[in-house]
Parts: C-alpha cells; sequence; structure tokens
C-alpha cells in the first residue's frame, strides 16, 4: 500500500502542514483546527498512522476518510472520533476534526489559511485515484 505523510505545524489559530509522497514530493498544503486534546469536532486529530480510505459523505460527497482504531478514530464509529474528512476548505474554523487541502498558504478573511482548496482537492483526488492509501501524520 502506498504511503503520504503528513508533516504538521500547531499554531494556536490552527495547524499548517504540507502532505508528501514516499519520495518527498510536496503534493499540497493542509488546514486543520489545533490541536485541543483530540476533542470531537474541535481537535485535529492525533499523530499516527491511518488508513485513508475513498469515502462517500452526505455533506461533502466524494471525499477521503482517516481510520486509526488505536488512535480513537473510524469512519462510523463506535470510537472516540467519526468522520474525521479530507474535504475543502480554506480555514481552519471552517473545520470540524476535518483536513482540507489548498495550493498555498495565504491569508483569507483576516485568518491564515490555505488557497485554491477546490483546485487542490480536485489535483488530489486524481492523484489518489480511488484507492486506500497509509497516511502518516508527524512533526514538520
Amino acid at each position: 500500500m502506498n504511503t503520504l505523510t503528513l508533516k504538521r505545524r500547531h499554531f494556536d489559530h490552527g495547524t499548517y502542514s504540507t502532505l508528501h509522497t514516499q519520495n518527498g514530493e510536496q503534493l499540497c498544503c493542509i488546514v486543520e483546527r489545533e490541536w485541543d486534546n483530540n476533542k470531537p469536532s474541535i481537535s485535529c486529530v492525533p499523530k499516527g498512522n491511518y488508513k485513508f480510505i475513498p469515502h462517500q459523505s452526505p455533506k461533502f460527497g466524494t471525499c477521503y476518510a482517516l481510520e486509526a482504531p488505536t488512535l480513537g478514530v473510524t469512519r462510523y464509529g463506535p470510537s472516540l472520533r467519526t468522520h474525521c474528512l479530507f474535504h475543502k476548505a480554506n480555514r481552519a474554523n471552517e473545520l470540524q476534526g476535518c483536513l482540507a487541502p489548498g495550493t498555498h498558504f495565504g491569508v483569507s478573511y483576516g485568518e491564515w489559511a490555505v488557497i485554491n482548496s477546490t483546485e487542490a482537492f480536485n489535483k488530489m483526488m486524481t492523484f489518489l485515484g480511488g484507492k486506500e492509501w497509509q497516511l502518516e501524520i508527524t512533526g514538520a
């Protein structure tokens, strides 16, 4: 199974990361909520290894979901966290424990953000190809 690596940097106002291939190529930038002790819908997910699985969301349509039962994250439960998805958004405050891609970092409505989320999301969905991946979340 192919592996992607998410290299994170935590700030009080959000978590900003870059997503990389096994060869180290940067695919996109990522925004998440800040770390808040893994609280559902409020915190980014913990560091660790996840399955990155194609998912059909009633709200976001075709996207990807994270699963790591040992970290308390599954798609449908029972677990501490459910529906931790990879979908379109630009700012951390638009997310509820999910991850959103952008082509680069910038500012939106006076807040740190990822820019061009739709473009980055579509590029990533093509790259991921509807296959299951391994996602390793680490510090930068």
